[in-house]
């Protein structure tokens, strides 16, 4: 067996796997999970549709942000701070840190209320326990070691796609809804749209891959692939290819699932209100059963872990590229003291979040908000970035690309307009 799984994670399709693949499973985070939940929840079949139309965007916007920092060898803000005024960077990354650490926050309390469901005990200290260990593993392991860490727990996603399988699930009626939804435009449907839509494509995924391209070039001893020859630079553009798309593909999948699963057991039995992932794994056990509940929380509890460090770290390549100073996993804490300082504020500053008066379900709406507002500028930024020659060198984005990407923006903006007007 073991061998067998030492196959194939050295099979080239697996070992191509890296930025976009973690990128696309930390999008499905204990507050991702719970916005689905509630999707399937309150609405059925009726929104599966959403993950259909969320791939192609959510792919060509993440392939984008890695061909930025694959070709130019910097990271998105870096990139943003050379060709824009300093007044539109700082605004975005003051935005996305604080969006960043509320969002840690309502997923560190999701993965101590999961736990809490699994072994009892206090949920605030797990949630302690759970913000310590991602912020240890961050700082003590090597980029190289790390890396492959979070790789490997992506498969704890698959609890979800597990879910559905352990339940009664009328495939005809899912074929339905996914291609055919009967849904009334009305307040809650917007509002339920616009959420899946703001969990999808999330700012901090942009800067994360965009960074982790960078980080990979720097491990193999390379800073930009625009110097290199043709052949060398048409091959990382071929893996960028395909690890974007496979890594949304997984992100949309278990997204996919986790609105099945709860559209098929909470929806079909009238419980339609669903405010967190913990919540959600506890309103299973008397409905489908408790290996399902058990899958479910050990899920939240996974991509929880793999969803924090994620978080922290995109906030830190943000913060530290707008001031030029040092940053990377790949450097030792005294060589980048400030990145870790800033992946140490938004861990332990979400674990604090966490013991104030401040309602967590309400934080995480507004952390949405945030989200999608600075969602739409940072898209146009990335897509002018992309089309400019000077910048790509022979490598800007293609046609097809420009379209989905452009495509990917208008939906964006049009949601935070919805959202602003369901507020």
């Amino acid at each position: 067996m073991i061998q067998q799984i030492k196959r194939v994670a050295e099979h080239p399709a697996v070992r191509h796997l890296g930025p976009g693949l973690i990128t696309g499973a930390a999008d499905d985070d204990p507050s991702g999970i719970a916005t689905y939940s509630q999707a399937g929840a309150q609405f059925g079949y009726n929104m599966l549709w959403t993950m259909l139309l969320t791939y192609p965007l959510m792919t060509s916007i993440q392939m984008i942000s890695a061909r930025l920092g694959c070709l130019t060898g910097r990271g998105l803000a870096a990139n943003i701070r050379a060709e824009f005024p300093k007044s539109v960077l700082y605004g975005i990354v003051s935005l996305l840190l604080v969006a960043n650490t509320i969002n840690i926050a309502a997923d560190i309390a999701a993965m101590g209320e999961a736990a809490h469901l699994l072994l009892g005990g206090s949920a605030h200290y797990y949630s302690i326990g759970f913000g310590l260990l991602c912020l240890a593993l961050q700082v003590l392991l090597s980029y190289q070691t790390y890396v492959r860490y979070l790789k490997w727990l992506t498969l704890a996603l698959l609890a979800y796609v597990a879910v559905a399988f352990t339940i009664n699930v009328p495939w005809l009626e899912v074929a339905k809804g996914t291609l055919w939804p009967q849904l009334a435009l009305d307040h809650d449907t917007i509002t339920i749209i616009v959420a899946v839509l703001g969990t999808t494509i999330s700012p901090y995924l942009f800067f994360w891959q965009a960074a982790q391209e960078m980080e990979d070039l720097r491990a193999n001893g390379g800073e930009a692939m625009l110097p290199h020859a043709q052949s060398e630079a048409l091959r990382h553009l071929r893996r960028i290819r395909w690890d974007s798309a496979v890594g949304m593909g997984f992100s949309n999948l278990v997204a996919f699932f986790i609105i099945l699963s709860t559209a098929a057991t909470l929806h079909q039995a009238g419980v339609t209100n669903i405010q967190t992932s913990a919540q959600a794994a506890e309103a299973l056990r008397p409905l489908a059963g408790h290996f399902a509940f058990l899958l479910f929380g050990l899920g939240i509890i996974g991509t929880g872990l793999l969803a924090v460090p994620v978080l922290a770290g995109s906030a830190a390549y943000a913060v530290t590229e707008s001031f030029e100073w040092r940053t990377g996993l790949d450097k030792k804490v005294y060589e980048a003291k400030r990145f870790y300082a800033i992946v140490a504020l938004a861990t332990l500053g979400g674990v604090i979040l966490n013991f104030t008066p401040i309602d967590p379900i309400k934080a995480l709406l507004w952390s949405a908000v945030i989200n999608g507002v600075i969602a739409v500028p940072i898209m146009v930024v990335m897509m002018l970035l992309g089309t400019e020659r000077r910048i790509m060198g022979h490598y800007v984005i293609g046609r097809r690309l420009q379209v989905l990407g452009w495509l990917a923006t208008l939906v964006m903006a049009l949601a935070v307009a919805a959202m602003v007007a369901t507020l």
